[in-house]
């Protein structure tokens, strides 16, 4: 499953007016353990419709990035009724991302 590009200009309503709890992936194209991170978020997409999840590439999308202090990727930002509640910093086997979001697929 592609996951949804997200940018500066449609952030507020891709992911902070979202009804659903919003994985966001905070990435860029030279970034190896970004790329390591892709597969494993598109299949938690795709088996958890209760949740959205969306990528951001940080290197054209510097003002969110900024907004939400991302100084390291991958970084992955939970938002839930436009709120950050949860913030993975680094890449994750599936098994141990899922544990880390389970509260989320309610």
């Amino acid at each position: 499953m592609e996951l949804t590009q997200v940018t500066d200009a449609d952030f507020e309503e891709v992911v902070l007016k979202s009804d659903k709890p919003v994985v966001v992936d905070f990435w860029a194209t030279w970034c190896g353990p970004c790329r390591q991170l892709k597969p494993v978020l598109e299949a938690i997409a795709a088996e958890h419709s209760e949740i959205v999840v969306v990528k951001l590439d940080v290197d054209q999308n510097q003002e969110t990035a900024a907004a939400y202090n991302v100084i390291s990727i991958p970084t992955v930002n939970v938002y839930k009724g436009g709120e950050l509640v949860k913030t993975i910093t680094g890449t994750r086997p599936k098994a141990a991302l899922e544990k880390e979001l389970a509260e989320y697929f309610a």
